[in-house]
């Protein structure tokens, strides 16, 4: 069973409350404060993630067992753990990427973590 979590954008603007993640070299704002859980996203020129992720938008879903979930579809990334209890990875259906997330986390603990981790910009 998928379960709707974000939709990520990517964009070359900058915004003043944006937040960086040093592990991916990209800079993201908006899903803290978007009632639809809108990310944009802006990458570093050296950023190594995936080019469909740099470039197109992807919707990100939550499973409960990421390994099921992933089995007979083209990975694009991970699966990683980008925070404690927060496992995902990317891949690719049809030149899209979408993104599915395993995590027991509620929204506030994901934020709260995420906040921790990133550096400012």
């Amino acid at each position: 069973m998928f379960t709707y979590h974000h939709f990520g954008i990517p964009t070359k603007d900058s915004h003043p409350d944006e937040k960086y993640t040093p592990d991916f070299k990209m800079t993201t704002w908006g899903y803290e404060t978007s009632e639809f859980r809108v990310q944009w996203m802006r990458f570093d020129n050296d950023c190594e993630l995936h080019p469909l992720i740099q470039t197109v938008p992807h919707v990100a879903f939550l499973v409960e067992d990421l390994e099921e979930a992933l089995k007979g579809r083209h990975v694009i990334h991970g699966p990683t753990e980008p925070l404690e209890g927060f496992r995902v990875a990317f891949i690719e259906d049809g030149g899209a990427p979408i993104e599915l997330i395993e995590t027991n986390l509620t929204e506030e603990e994901i934020i709260t973590q995420a906040e921790a981790k990133k550096a400012p910009s």
